[in-house]
């Protein structure tokens, strides 16, 4: 075995150094860790849930210009310095990424930007922390549960994580493996599919508001950290504020653009229903236009109105309360009791639908 390079006088790396690849970890279909270290010995300082910057020479015969720039977030903690670590997930059209997987072996030296990044729960402490990803969001949520594990204090953590299937979760093994030596890290998985030949006892389909109310019963009382695709987060941000959670205790990071710095984060400007709004109902089939506010639903409209919409569970669960939009738009958030081909034909849930502006349906 070849002995560790250490040199603990060394001065924490600088980006002038390259990094040279250690070690390739496979982790799910299409996944794997690359670990890093200096070559002079140098050690790695940065804040857990921080990116990463590599030059990757995707075409050599081009010199330089054949790099390109993809940034990763770091999925090791600076808790364990001698080494840095991202873990990569290839997309479909990934440049970058598959080159990772084909040519990136221990001995590969390349360039490296960073660390930096404002999505760390070390600039945020709280008492207790929800966790929320998706797919390869996970990375982040690593670097910092690995942290709170490192440091010796029992942490609380309620870790939620979703993926396409179980054979799809990154780090499980490692995260069950925490999980079963202190009680304060709670983890939730839930998957869209099963894996073919494979029991799974967790939760099944889209995260939604009451698998979160079960996952995270005090959701009210945690500092939220989520990171996956943007339709992901968004749809976590519309089932947090319809929950009534405090959004100045929401961060998030995004797989398209990672934020530098606090003035480069952009605005979170979503569409949701407002207090003391205007709205209006037209329910064509009945001839009645109602007024109403865009924070009532469409079904308790109708019901004030004195019409009947077939209903059942009230939260956007069972389906029972489905109509057709003819115009306008709405501000749903269901609990899988619609599919997106419904939306996409203009149907809404009349319980979990919220007016924003003049609407009508079929009703």
């Amino acid at each position: 075995m070849k002995k560790p390079r250490l040199n603990w006088a060394a001065e924490p790396w600088s980006d002038d150094e390259p990094l040279e690849c250690t070690m390739v970890v496979p982790e799910t279909p299409d996944t794997a860790t690359f670990t890093f270290r200096a070559p002079s010995g140098a050690w790695f300082d940065y804040q857990p849930g921080q990116f990463l910057t590599l030059d990757l020479p995707v075409d050599p015969a081009r010199g330089p210009a054949g790099n390109v720039q993809r940034t990763y977030t770091i999925s090791s903690s600076p808790s364990r310095p001698l080494s840095i670590s991202v873990t990569v997930k290839a997309q479909p059209l990934s440049v970058g990424t598959r080159w990772m997987l084909n040519h990136l072996k221990p001995g590969v030296r390349i360039k490296a930007f960073g660390p930096s990044g404002i999505f760390s729960f070390h600039r945020h402490p709280a008492r207790k922390y929800l966790f929320i990803s998706a797919g390869s969001g996970i990375t982040p949520m690593m670097s910092m549960t690995t942290w709170a594990w490192d440091s010796g204090e029992a942490p609380d953590i309620a870790f939620v994580h979703a993926a396409r299937r179980p054979s799809d979760i990154i780090f499980r093994s490692r995260l069950e493996q925490f999980a079963s030596r202190t009680p304060g890290l709670q983890l939730h998985f839930t998957v869209e599919e099963q894996d073919a030949f494979g029991a799974w006892p967790g939760y099944r389909g889209r995260l939604n508001a009451i698998m979160l109310g079960l996952m995270a019963p005090d959701y009210l009382e945690r500092e939220v950290f989520c990171c996956g695709p943007e339709p992901f987060m968004h749809a976590v941000r519309d089932m947090l504020v319809s929950l009534g959670f405090d959004m100045d205790h929401y961060h998030q990071e995004s797989f398209g653009a990672p934020i530098k710095t606090e003035a480069d984060a952009p605005v979170i400007d979503d569409v949701a229903p407002e207090e003391g709004a205007k709205a209006q109902i037209t329910f064509a089939a009945s001839g009645v236009t109602a007024p109403c506010a865009e924070t009532d639903t469409v079904l308790a409209v109708a019901k004030r109105s004195g019409l009947n919409i077939p209903s059942g569970c009230t939260f956007g669960l069972c389906g029972t309360c489905r109509i057709k939009k003819i115009s306008g738009e709405v501000h749903m958030v269901h609990n899988g009791g619609i599919s997106d081909d419904d939306i996409a034909d203009g149907y809404i849930l009349a319980c979990c639908s919220h007016p924003m502006g003049p609407i009508a349906v079929e009703v």
